[in-house]
């Protein structure tokens, strides 16, 4: 497959709105199926939405492998830009990787409006694991982490140790700026979740220092919620906090 043959379903999503910027990103080895309900959603309502195919996704794993989660960060960073060029308020939304994507320009810009995370991504152990005790180029899938019956996630099909490495390196580096993260905050968390330990949420709702903070339990979805069955619920809880933070002087 050649480099820019990119899967259907996996490209960037852009939809100029009003004035109020909203960032969605999706997840480690996942593309933008998994964020288009919630991307519609939102420019139903009148919003400039971007939703950026982060480098390496989308196409094939070996292409995602000479990626780096500095590129991933570029990705993200060049989405930002685009909205800044057209709004004068922005939030970032993230699943996963995507969730700790977002709390990283959080972490850098202060004038982002609010950041809304689903399952979001510090601290895996057991992708520490797998390193230790591997020596595979690749492993075995990690997406379509869903409860729901008959709905897949596009995803890889094969997940590459080298990403891995450079998930780790970033999660380490969002953990370390938690700290600087002042904007409004909304935390969505699976009870259960087979792929991001539920914990690492309520840890970020701890350390983050928002003066208004909200972590919200979701008891009928697995990791890629935004797919799942409280789908509904994250698009309405969300675009309530939008609305909340993008009036707020």
């Amino acid at each position: 497959m050649a480099e820019n043959q990119i899967l259907d379903g996996a490209q960037s999503i852009y939809f100029k709105g009003n004035e109020v910027g909203i960032l969605v990103s999706h997840g480690f080895t996942g593309t933008n199926q998994s964020m288009k309900p919630i991307v519609e959603a939102y420019a139903k309502e009148g919003y400039t939405v971007v939703s950026p195919r982060l480098k390496g996704h989308g196409v094939t794993p070996e292409e995602m492998e000479k990626s780096t989660y500095k590129d991933w960060i570029d990705s993200v960073e060049e989405a930002y830009k685009w909205l800044e060029e057209r709004c004068t308020k922005i939030f970032v939304v993230g699943l996963s990787m995507g969730g700790t994507l977002a709390l990283h320009l959080a972490a850098k810009y202060e004038d982002i409006s609010g950041v809304m995370v689903v399952n979001p991504a510090i601290n895996i152990p057991a992708m520490d694991n797998i390193l230790d005790n591997t020596d595979d180029r690749f492993i075995a899938a990690i997406g379509s982490d869903i409860k729901k019956d008959g709905v897949e996630e596009l995803a890889y099909d094969r997940t590459p140790v080298k990403s891995i490495r450079n998930l780790i390196s970033l999660m380490s580096e969002t953990h370390d700026q938690l700290s600087r993260i002042h904007c409004p905050i909304l935390i969505f968390a699976s009870e259960e979740d087979h792929i991001v330990p539920p914990e690492n949420s309520e840890m970020i709702f701890e350390t983050v220092l928002s003066e208004h903070k909200e972590l919200i339990h979701l008891e009928n979805s697995y990791h890629v919620a935004t797919l799942d069955n409280d789908r509904d619920s994250i698009i309405e809880r969300s675009l309530e906090f939008v609305v909340m933070y993008s009036n707020a002087k």
